[in-house]
């Protein structure tokens, strides 16, 4: 039975096989996971539609297969004719095979999988470390991030020195290539959305300084013993309440049909940087959470991101996007619109300065706001009206919750 690479959902039509999680010979059951696959949204395991023994694989690690051709050959026995007849990722059979074949004991304990977390698990994909020939020096065998930063070390020094033997030069320049990253998966499609958004939107930026004194201190009298309200989720609850003064700003373009489509709600946008780029996960229905609601979903939505588990409609179901690059220690920045969106704020990190307060100069914690806004959708005293309006928030954050 040839198994194909199934319908991935929202519209993907192809992904790249990132990892074989078994080999020919391995005797596989219905819905055991065969291959782990990156898609331009996500990284998913596929499950075997068919119980039997893998008689061939399709495609190589790293290479890139299109939604309907073949991934692997299942060799059937007689007992094992039935299968889950899935063809959708993340879906269970009603029928459990009805016989399997026992595996000797010492099959069994040599192929136990060993004690991972989800992030250090990543970790040792995206450096092409399998996790099952690492020792593990964390308690009863727990392999850790060291574990695996010692495997990428010990493959990185004979790489090293066969690089300084016969280096690749780059044509153009005459330097030496380090390495080649390919633009597949979830880099492919950051590349993809940033490039279509600069040369589809016509883009402007504002941006002020704000003085968030009392935001911080609003942020610790809210403090429980069980619950610190982050400053991203005190921020969010500002930009959905401006978005309902200012609805331009919550829409999108639709080029086709030559119309700004405005929605009713918002799907909040996270920009959340992970070791696969920069991606937003959103808060679905933002505009209806409490700021504890808010918190609690932003905090869930980017540890998702980062561990590669958050789910493709997470990642492309955004109506506007806040962005917190004062993480990275920088004041501000002009981002790009996450496409096809309307609008992107960020905020800065929010350091000391000196600023005046009733015509005395004193020191305050100060950060800056920006907008970045597709001009189709609205003319500068829009954007300019919706940032004021969150910057006022910030400086006066009691006054704006009474209202918001």
């Amino acid at each position: 039975m040839v198994f194909t690479l199934p319908d991935l959902g929202e519209g993907l039509t192809e992904a790249e096989l990132v990892k074989w999680l078994v080999q020919p010979g391995d005797q596989v059951a219905v819905d055991a996971p065969v291959a782990e696959v990156e898609t331009a949204k996500a990284t998913l395991e596929v499950p075997s539609p068919y119980a039997g023994i893998v008689a061939e694989l399709h495609g190589a690690e790293g290479q890139t297969i299109k939604v309907g051709a073949p991934l692997i050959t299942v060799e059937q026995q007689e007992e094992e004719r039935t299968g889950s007849g899935n063809v959708l990722v993340g879906y269970g059979t009603s029928e459990p095979p009805r016989r399997r074949r026992p595996r000797r004991p010492a099959q069994a304990a040599a192929e136990r999988p060993k004690i991972v977390s989800p992030i250090v698990r990543q970790m040792a994909r995206r450096a092409g470390i399998d996790p099952a020939t690492l020792v593990g020096t964390g308690r009863d065998g727990l392999i850790t991030r060291a574990d695996v930063e010692r495997a990428i070390a010990a493959r990185r020094a004979p790489e090293t020195r066969r690089t300084q033997d016969a280096p690749a030069v780059d044509g153009r320049t005459g330097l030496p290539v380090r390495t080649r990253v390919p633009l597949t998966g979830v880099r492919g499609q950051i590349a993809r959305t940033l490039t279509r958004s600069r040369a589809e939107i016509p883009e402007a930026t504002t941006w002020v300084d704000v003085d968030a004194t009392a935001l911080l201190a609003l942020r610790e009298d809210m403090r429980r013993d069980d619950w610190k309200p982050s400053l991203l989720a005190l921020l969010a609850r500002f930009v959905v309440a401006g978005l309902r003064e200012f609805p331009a700003l919550n829409s999108r373009v639709d080029v086709e049909r030559e119309e700004v489509v405005h929605l009713d709600g918002v799907n909040l946008g996270i920009a959340a940087q992970t070791d696969r780029g920069l991606l937003v996960p959103a808060v679905r229905g933002a505009d209806r959470l409490s700021i504890r609601a808010l918190d609690a979903e932003i905090r869930r939505l980017t540890a998702a991101a980062r561990e590669g588990t958050a789910t493709a409609t997470e990642l492309s179901s955004g109506s506007f996007t806040l962005n917190n690059y004062g993480g990275y220690g920088v004041d501000g920045s002009a981002a790009i619109i996450n496409h096809p969106e309307a609008a992107i704020l960020g905020i800065g990190r929010i350091h000391p300065r000196p600023w005046v307060v009733d015509g005395e100069v004193v020191p305050r914690r100060i950060a800056q706001l920006s907008l970045v806004f597709d001009h189709r959708v609205c003319d500068g005293g829009t954007a300019g009206g919706f940032l004021r309006f969150v910057a006022d928030a910030v400086e006066a954050p009691l006054r704006a919750l009474a209202d918001v």
